[in-house]
């Protein structure tokens, strides 16, 4: 291969790998419109997150079917434990306060919330591994949440009622998503990074339609077809998706591309809300979306330079 070539193919390799990312933020940020256009038809959160699982689940049985023939040796009992713990914590747990939460508060705040996540997993690391946080990454975490605060406020203005206990539940989604976060460097390093996300998504999967079994009848998935409809578009567009997508671009440009390029979610949310539910754009929003964007950069670009290698 020239070498005119084999540079024609890294930059068509980055181009893919940032197509696949800014695709993989959009579809993961559509996820808080879907789950509003469904609440329009009655649904409730149980029976919708069951609904998105049962759609979304074969995808991820045939991955762990298809990834499981690539790995030959089976896990050992402290692998499954952590597949089960970090399924539940990170993707059952958060998906279900993050649902319960969309109840009460906008798309807009829903996604500005949880996209606090590398800020609680700085401050979960800190306080695990009893490490320093420096000035810059202080001054970050604070635009963050000076940045949900402006956002809170207009929220209040616009909403009446239950914001308070709608961000508490996001809040909560977005620490149990870190948490996971937080353990899953571990869990990949041990199991590979698609063999753990498959098998993760298929315990909370499982764990999604026990708990439908368990508190709504039957009688519960008597629904409008657009319910239906719109389940399985978050399942394939918001779920499934988006999960490969951001696999294939960080394998293309990094994790730590991917995720800068991730902070267009929340703008996008925002668009899409205001596109398809009404919701109001205020200078209030735009202030504080641009906070927490500007604070989430920093730590995310501060985390780059931390894990660089020394001699790069």
């Amino acid at each position: 291969m020239t070498s005119q070539s084999r540079s024609t193919f890294v930059h068509r390799d980055v181009f893919l790998g940032v197509i696949f990312a800014l695709l993989a933020a959009v579809g993961f940020s559509a996820k808080a419109i879907l789950v509003k256009l469904v609440y329009l038809d009655r649904a409730d959160a149980v029976t919708l997150l069951a609904l998105r699982m049962v759609f979304a689940v074969p995808f991820f049985i045939g991955v762990a079917l298809w990834v499981r023939r690539q790995h030959a040796a089976p896990l050992n009992t402290h692998d499954r434990l952590l597949v089960l713990g970090l399924g539940l914590i990170g993707y059952y747990l958060a998906s279900f306060l993050d649902f319960l939460g969309l109840l009460y508060i906008s798309a807009g705040l829903e996604r500005l919330i949880l996209f606090l996540y590398p800020t609680m997993t700085v401050l979960l690391t800190a306080l695990i591994y009893k490490r320093a946080i420096g000035r810059k990454v202080m001054a970050a975490l604070a635009l963050c949440y000076a940045g949900i605060a402006l956002v809170f406020l207009h929220d209040v203005g616009v909403k009446e009622g239950g914001i308070v206990l709608g961000a508490a539940l996001v809040f909560g989604s977005t620490l149990s998503y870190s948490i996971y976060l937080v353990g899953a460097g571990h869990a990949i390093a041990r199991i590979g990074a698609m063999r753990f996300t498959a098998y993760a998504m298929v315990v909370a999967s499982v764990a999604s339609l026990l708990q439908f079994i368990v508190m709504r009848p039957w009688s519960a998935l008597d629904l409008p077809l657009r319910v239906y409809e719109l389940s399985i578009a978050m399942a394939i567009f918001s779920t499934v998706l988006p999960v490969f997508l951001l696999s294939f671009a960080i394998r293309r440009i990094g994790s730590g591309s991917a995720s800068l390029i991730g902070t267009i979610g929340p703008v996008s949310t925002i668009f899409m809300a205001y596109i398809f539910l009404g919701e109001h754009i205020s200078l209030l929003q735009i202030a504080g979306s641009a906070l927490v964007l500007g604070g989430v950069l920093i730590i995310s670009l501060n985390s780059q330079r931390e894990t660089r290698p020394a001699n790069l």
